[in-house]
């Protein structure tokens, strides 16, 4: 069966940029040649398609209530990237019966040849909802940016996944800096106290810098990749994608078949 990468995008705050960064990721993947779907996991405050200015009249509920397969939810956005929106007000997948969760794994294993990329952009902070799908992806990857609360919030999110689910393996992105030497900077301040209280390392995966293209694009509502190409951001962006992307993907943790096997298995499991 064919491997998926799957990746969570998080933080332990919101407002750091954490949607549009997964968004930005997911068309910048799609330029280097993956089929990507975004997982909008942030199930009680849908806001991908939001961001993306997308029409999106059915959602993932849908699906769980047997009106709509997954073909007929998805939806398309910029270059191509494909996305599957949650709604306002959802019940959470953790609390799930038995039957909403198998219907779940059905569809997915029906649309799982179509793609190489899962990206799962979660909620902020450190529920339950967020450690669900966390410890379930291959790849976590914590968005901080320079502001002290992103770093505290950042901090208490890998303690979290570190502590009682024992995941070690996090990717850093340090957004909406004025430089690399910021970039890195935030980096090792996050780094260095999580290496010396969790003896947890932490891989930097790289900075975005602070643009005005991005907030342009938001206003806009479309994808700073697609429509300001040549900025900064854009660029940044797709280094990103590329090193993501040379990335070997885990056979244990690789597999949409997997992922969601973990999303099942860990349903009545998860609680903080």
């Amino acid at each position: 069966m064919k491997n998926i990468r799957t990746i969570a995008i998080t933080s332990g705050k919101g407002g750091v940029g954490k949607t549009n960064l997964a968004a930005n990721l997911a068309v910048a993947l799609q330029q280097l040649g993956e089929k990507v779907l975004i997982f909008d996991a942030d199930l009680g405050l849908s806001n991908v398609d939001v961001l993306l200015g997308l029409v999106t009249p059915f959602n993932i509920q849908h699906v769980l209530n047997g009106k709509k397969n997954l073909r007929e939810v998805i939806v398309e956005g910029p270059q191509g990237i494909k996305i599957l929106p949650a709604s306002s007000g959802i019940q959470e997948i953790t609390q799930l019966d038995e039957f909403q969760r198998l219907k779940l794994l059905e569809e997915f294993e029906t649309f799982q040849g179509e793609i190489d990329t899962l990206i799962i952009d979660t909620g902020a902070g450190i529920s339950h909802n967020v450690a669900f799908f966390c410890i379930s992806a291959q790849t976590i990857i914590v968005v901080i940016s320079p502001e002290p609360t992103a770093l505290t919030d950042g901090y208490a999110l890998i303690k979290v996944l570190f502590t009682q689910y024992q995941e070690k393996d996090f990717k850093i992105l340090v957004n909406s800096v004025q430089d690399a030497s910021e970039g890195l900077k935030v980096f090792k301040r996050l780094a260095v106290a999580t290496e010396k209280y969790l003896q947890v390392s932490l891989d930097y995966l790289g900075f975005i810098s602070k643009d005005d293209s991005i907030p342009k694009a938001v206003r806009a509502q479309k994808s700073f990749l697609d429509i300001y190409p040549e900025s900064v951001a854009s660029k940044n962006i797709l280094s990103l994608a590329a090193k993501l992307k040379e990335d070997a993907i885990s056979p244990l943790k690789g597999s949409l078949q997997l992922f969601l096997g973990n999303m099942i298995g860990e349903a009545n499991d998860v609680r903080l």
